[in-house]
């Protein structure tokens, strides 16, 4: 275990693999994030619990507890703590799971570590959040982008930070239709040529929290609204 110290913030890595784990704490490094590592996931999940780290980036395959149950155990306890999966699985299925445990983003192997700093540093800006703003209503959702809150009919509203700023973005302008690599780029900060099932997972998702008092729309063919 190893922890450098930050300025930046400390990123819990829980990575079984010595050789991607010293490279992507290397980038992390140069990048002024401090690191601790853990290989295995019970100690993983451990660590998040007691360090607090500003962010975790976690192998879905670890000894112990995989990635994805650390994530889950996070999110039922109330920790919403920024979470990025690294994985050897190309298959959809399984990153859409991982989407749908709370997870803000997923790498998968092989790949580029400058790329995974970028993505990291795309993620923390959105849990900073936009500048404040005026609070937003859309039919009986409020959303105040100060206090990064969200309420339906005055009941309280628990997303993400990656769901919050798609709702947000959303609702910056209602009734304009987004296509999903508009919001790839414009929520997630990155633009690519496929992947948008990114964006349809959080979308469900956040239709999911918000139940009957969902405001947004979907745009056949097209992308994604929020009501006028």
């Amino acid at each position: 275990m190893i922890v450098d110290a930050p300025h930046r913030g400390l990123v819990l890595l829980v990575e079984d693999e010595a050789t991607i784990a010293d490279l992507v704490r290397l980038y992390l490094n140069r990048d002024g994030f401090g690191v601790h590592l853990e290989r295995d996931g019970d100690a993983g999940l451990a660590a998040a619990r007691r360090l607090r780290p500003v962010a975790c980036v976690l192998d879905i395959a670890l000894p112990g507890l995989p990635g994805t149950e650390i994530c889950r155990r996070l999110r039922e306890a109330g920790d919403w703590t920024p979470v990025i999966f690294l994985t050897a699985r190309d298959d959809e299925v399984d990153r859409v799971v991982g989407l749908e445990l709370g997870a803000d983003d997923y790498v998968t192997k092989p790949f580029s570590p400058r790329e995974l700093v970028a993505r990291l540093r795309a993620v923390l800006r959105r849990v900073a959040g936009p500048p404040p703003g005026q609070p937003r209503r859309v039919g009986v959702v409020m959303l105040d982008p100060d206090r990064r809150t969200v309420t339906a009919a005055g009941d309280p509203v628990q997303l993400t930070s990656t769901e919050f700023d798609l709702l947000a973005h959303l609702m910056a302008r209602p009734g304009r239709v987004f296509t999903r690599e508009e919001l790839l780029a414009g929520v997630w900060g990155y633009a690519v040529p496929a992947g948008t099932r990114t964006v349809d997972v959080h979308v469900a998702q956040v239709r999911a929290k918000l139940g009957s008092a969902s405001v947004i729309r979907t745009h056949r063919g097209v992308g994604y609204a929020a009501d006028a």
